[in-house]
């Protein structure tokens, strides 16, 4: 099975993590909800204030609806209301189960 990966790095100052955190739940929500091929997701902490979000899709075209979406749902914008840059983002495929 082929996987879509969304992997976002991004800076969120170090008094904006427990907020983050405290928002990611609802934002997941908004997506296993809203989101047509949204799989599961982690969020990796990395030094210097930088986050890594691991995102699983579908499809492709799963991801890049979503992305026209943008922070359309109040769940998903309060998470990214809290993140200061974007440094990355890219996308790839993967095999086997999301997870393994």
């Amino acid at each position: 099975m082929t996987t879509t990966v969304e992997i976002t790095r991004f800076r969120a100052s170090a008094g904006r993590a427990e907020a983050l955190l405290a928002a990611r739940p609802a934002m997941l929500r908004d997506f296993e909800t809203d989101r047509a091929g949204f799989l599961g997701a982690r969020l990796i902490r990395l030094a210097n204030d930088e986050w890594l979000d691991i995102v699983f899709w579908a499809s492709s075209e799963d991801f890049a609806e979503s992305r026209r979406r943008g922070g359309d749902r109040p769940g998903i914008q309060a998470f990214f209301s809290l993140i200061d840059a974007v440094i990355s983002s890219e996308e790839g495929t993967t095999t086997g189960e999301v997870g393994a």
